[in-house]
């Protein structure tokens, strides 16, 4: 019987592709332009109008605007316009932030596109999904998103998850379809958007962009609304719920001032005052600035935050579950060992060059070495997907590393790959899938129909009812051989196995599972995969920072733990779990589960299933999880993992979007990093909230203590409205960019639900405003006692009070060590900020306008270095407060 299109034969087909050399680069032009790129429409970018106007809807900026109107009723006519001129620039700076932050978006969408591996000019390449056009040839794989809607013209196993387009929630089988009709539509055709479960398949694209069946849900579709980060949404909330216990004290205010007999003026100055004092304006955007400075810091660290959300939990995160292949280690497989069934041990030497590198017997022969290895390596090397090519730069291999390593091994024994499909022409195979554990093919060969299988020697073996020794059949030792699969593991090898059997000349063609039986065993291969030279390091930076780390694999425990140990994991038997350890747990009880991941720090032999039980069940143990993952079946893990962390190389586009973050370079370290990161940025919001709340606090109390005892306003409304938005509003943006202090490793993570206004920030937050808001009343009521006008104090108490935030500015780059700790010029646009919030306020003073708009007149130098003392206060009393705090936390450490 013929082989039918699917089952074309692979060396008819070395680029693994069908349908001749594809299209050529110049038809692939004139398509582009006339049909455009391959990408769905986007929602159309809001107007700077529409930007502009946004920035004023806040509940401050109603009270302001009221407060504008209000001053413009009473006749007042500067205090309007000065009101008005502020609103407008804080607008243009809030219109400008955001433009900026798109941008920063459209660049992480850029970095996140898929690629799609095609056919053209007769040659494989891997390109951007948004350049494909109809007509081109496109390879898919299990775990890729169908790039767009492909008429198939070869599968293999090959299911896809339409449930973004149909909502059915099984895998449909697809096939090449030999008829028309519906039926033919649902199975021969790949829809874009669709996911490919298992298997792979060739197809022709026949639509792209918004012609495919997604582009067309998608134009009737509006704009998703953007999720904002849990952390922005607690501030909006915490400032709305300040404006409207403002808005509460203001009525009440205004009910007893009309009954006392206040003037409404005077009541209306003093409301919009209190309004203004009490709510810290510039706290969302400075937070939203601290947020995108760590995310862009995180992409220089090939560390792609997907959303903000997940900079703030990466830094809190207790237990980094990771997968090994590709992130602990370099991902370049090799294989070292081959160890045959009677025993005899097989060295492959080691080097790129495979046209020198050999196979040697025991004895050094490498003829000999060649001969008693061929069985094998023809074995590993048919059921083989990869291609091993030579350039310039010499050997490449393109494909599963696995695969490459052992054509890598065929080669070195003297089997080239070419020849090999040709002498074996391929009738038809079973691609490897993770819950199988072995891939198959069946090739004609002269007589008879051969099967070459490799695989998890546990498989492998049970499928075999005799092995190979020196060339004939004897009874199988399933012992044995799995002694020497655990010798090889026990020295950090990834092993795998290898069978052959034989077909009769009648049979149809078609490999199936049941095929797969009374095989002879070849025997072992050895192979290694290298620890990452940073992850040792990266692993001690996270037991000093109080992170655990587990490792999850499919590979042996024994091979599984050595690894560990290179990669300075100290992990014990007893703290070893495998996939049937979970199995047993999950079917006794959730307790069960629990009571073994407590403990477990390993997992060998986890089916990608389990993954998710095993982070579900730590996060049930009480630790905030960050887990790896890069294929399809990883995705349920990394969407219910507390953040997760996709490969950006190897990973899959369905583990890419399911996760938080993405790793562009597959590296644990990065990881580490991007830990390292995320806690600066919650260190530095952390840093802006005492900063605003410190001295807004203070201005409210400076109020509380003026208004009792019958003295005039403090501050103006004006004048308040100054120091939050202007001097203050530059200088918190401004510790929005603070970087690392250098010991953000060394002390365990915050607990999740840590509030942001814990013990320590209330008690620094009160002692602040103690210094500030008291200071400041002090020298008020001293200059009225000594007959100053009241516009002369007001003129002092703002440039004392400016000089307090700016001395808080520096008490606020430290939570724990002091203020002289930190370099000078360690963060230039801080120190920059401090001095222009003095300069503007100095310039205030005689500028005309603005001088008589805040009621302002130049201070003589004395002055302003008596007020400069007086501020330098607030920072002796915090140093204290900190000294005081390093003692007890070393007293509770010992």
């Amino acid at each position: 019987m013929p082989p039918t299109p699917s089952d074309l034969p692979e060396a008819d087909n070395p680029n693994g592709l069908t349908g001749g050399s594809g299209l050529s680069t110049a038809e692939v032009q004139l398509r582009l332009q006339r049909l455009g790129p391959n990408a769905l429409p986007q929602p159309r970018p809001a107007s700077i109008l529409t930007v502009f106007l946004k920035q004023f809807l806040s509940p401050l900026i109603y009270i302001l605007l009221a407060a504008a109107g209000m001053s413009l009723a009473l006749g007042d006519l500067k205090a309007g316009i000065f009101i008005g001129v502020v609103l407008l620039a804080n607008g243009m700076i809030g219109t400008a932030q955001e433009y900026s932050a798109n941008r920063a978006a459209a660049a992480l969408r850029k970095l996140e596109e898929p690629l799609a591996t095609v056919i053209r000019d007769g040659a494989v390449r891997e390109i951007d999904a948004r350049d494909l056009v109809p007509g081109d040839l496109v390879r898919l794989d299990a775990g890729q998103r169908v790039p767009a809607d492909l008429e198939l013209v070869q599968t293999s196993d090959l299911h896809t998850d339409e449930s973004l387009l149909t909502g059915e929630s099984r895998p449909i089988h697809k096939r090449v379809a030999v008829a028309g009709g519906q039926e033919a539509e649902r199975i021969g055709f790949a829809f874009a958007g669709s996911v490919v479960t298992r298997g792979r398949g060739d197809g022709r694209v026949i639509e792209t962009g918004p012609r495919t069946k997604l582009g067309r849900i998608a134009s009737a579709l509006g704009q998703d609304s953007t999720a904002k980060a849990p952390l922005l949404i607690r501030m909006e909330r915490f400032s709305r719920a300040i404006a409207l216990s403002v808005g509460v004290a203001i009525v009440l205010l205004l009910a007893a001032g009309l009954l006392r007999g206040i003037g409404f003026a005077e009541l209306i100055l003093l409301s919009v005052g209190l309004a203004v004092s009490a709510i810290p304006e510039g706290l969302p955007v400075a937070i939203s600035i601290a947020l995108a400075v760590s995310m862009r810091r995180m992409a220089k660290s090939q560390v792609i935050v997907r959303n903000m959300t997940a900079v703030e939990a990466l830094g809190s995160c207790t237990l980094i579950a990771t997968d090994k292949t590709g992130t602990l280690t370099l991902n370049e497989l090799t294989v070292t060992d081959i160890l045959l069934p009677d025993g005899t041990r097989l060295v492959c030497e080691a080097g790129t060059d495979l046209d020198a590198c050999t196979i040697l017997a025991p004895d050094g022969s490498e003829e000999d070495g060649r001969l008693r290895a061929a069985a094998l390596l023809r074995a590993a090397a048919l059921p083989n997907e990869a291609d091993l090519l030579k350039d310039a730069d010499g050997w490449q291999g393109r494909g599963d590393t696995v695969d490459v390593a052992l054509l890598s091994a065929a080669r070195k024994g003297g089997l080239l790959h070419g020849d090999m499909r040709a002498e074996h022409p391929l009738l038809s195979r079973i691609p490897y899938e993770p819950d199988l554990r072995y891939a198959a093919s069946l090739h004609q060969a002269d007589g008879h129909v051969d099967i070459f299988v490799k695989g998890a020697p546990e498989t492998l073996i049970e499928m075999c009812d005799r092995m190979d020794r020196g060339g004939l059949a004897a009874p199988i030792d399933r012992t044995a051989l799995l002694r020497q699969k655990d010798e090889l593991a026990a020295r950090g090898l990834r092993v795998l196995a290898f069978a052959a059997g034989e077909l009769s000349t009648s049979h149809s063609g078609v490999l199936k599972h049941g095929h797969l039986v009374k095989l002879n065993f070849l025997g072992l291969a050895g192979m290694q995969d290298p620890i990452r030279p940073e992850v040792p390091a990266a692993i001690r930076d996270c037991r000093r920072a109080g992170i655990e780390v587990a490792m999850i694999t499919g590979d042996d425990a024994g091979t599984a733990l050595a690894i560990a140990g290179d990669a300075g994991l100290a992990i014990g038997l007893d703290q070893v779990a495998t996939g049937d350890d979970i199995r047993r747990a999950e079917a006794m009880s959730e307790a069960a589960l629990d009571q073994l991941t407590a403990k477990a720090r390993l997992y060998a032999r986890v089916e990608p299933e389990q993954k998710l039980a095993i982070v579900s069940s730590l996060a049930r143990g009480g630790h905030f999880v960050a887990v790896t993952g890069d294929g399809v079946n990883d995705a349920p893990a990394l969407r219910h993992a507390h953040v997760g962390v996709a490969m950006g190389r190897r990973g899959t586009e369905v583990a890419k979007e399911s996760a938080d973050i993405i790793l562009t370079d597959d590296n644990f370290a990065s990881i580490v990093k991007g830990i390292e990161e995320g806690r600066v940025a919650y260190a530095n919001i952390r840093k802006i909230v005492f900063m605003l709340v410190s001295t807004g606090a203070a201005e409210v109390f400076l109020f509380l203590l003026a208004i009792p005892l019958g003295l005039p306003m403090p501050l103006l409304p004006l004048q308040l409205l100054w120091l939050n938005l202007v001097t203050n509003g530059i200088q918190d943006v401004a510790l929005a960019t603070e970087r690392a202090e250098g010991d953000e490793l060394s002390f365990p993570p915050r607990r999740p639900k840590e509030p942001i206004l814990d013990a320590v920030m209330i008690r620094r937050i009160l002692i602040s405003t103690l210094v500030i808001g008291g200071g400041s009343f002090a020298v008020y009521w001293a200059l009225l006692q000594q007959g100053w006008a009241v516009e002369a104090s007001r003129n002092i108490v703002l440039l004392l009070f400016v000089l307090f935030e700016n001395f808080q500015t520096l008490n606020s780059r430290s939570e724990r060590h002091s203020a002289l700790r930190s370099p000078v010029f360690g963060n230039l646009f801080l120190i920059l900020a401090i001095v222009g919030s003095q300069g503007l306020q100095i310039a205030a003073m005689y500028v005309p306008w603005l001088s008589d708009t805040l009621a302002l007149s130049p201070v003589s130098l004395v002055e302003w270095l008596v007020l400069l003392a007086i501020a330098a206060s607030v920072v002796l009393v915090t140093e204290i407060d900190k000294w005081f705090g390093r003692r007890r936390q070393s007293s509770s450490r010992r």
